[in-house]
């Protein structure tokens, strides 16, 4: 499952355990080429890894937090740390081997 989030609630989703976190525009073509990819990884990962969205345009102060300078980018969490971060649209194989990877780490 895909959950949409915003700035009030971030902190709160990211503390726990692995999380991929996709930082996207409406307007933005590869943001639209990537959301099935990410509704896949959602569903693929329900009960290993969260899967959030988060609107650039909605949630400023996030993405100068993280300093986003484009979008989709792409950063996993682990225990609220950003451990991995992927910038543009890329295969579903680049997103769930870090994802793995997170989960894996100790």
């Amino acid at each position: 499952m895909v959950k949409e989030v915003n700035e009030a609630m971030f902190d709160e989703e990211i503390k726990d355990g692995v999380a991929l976190v996709d930082f996207f525009a409406v307007w933005c073509p590869p943001c639209k080429m990537m959301h099935p990819i990410i509704e896949q990884i959602g569903k693929d990962y329900e009960g290993k890894a969260k899967v959030l969205k988060v609107d650039v345009d909605k949630n400023e102060q996030l993405a100068m937090r993280y300093t986003i300078m484009s979008v989709p980018t792409f950063i996993i969490f682990k225990n609220g740390v950003p451990v991995s971060t992927v910038i543009g649209a890329v295969p579903k194989n680049e997103l769930t081997t870090r994802i793995d990877e997170a989960i894996n780490a100790k």
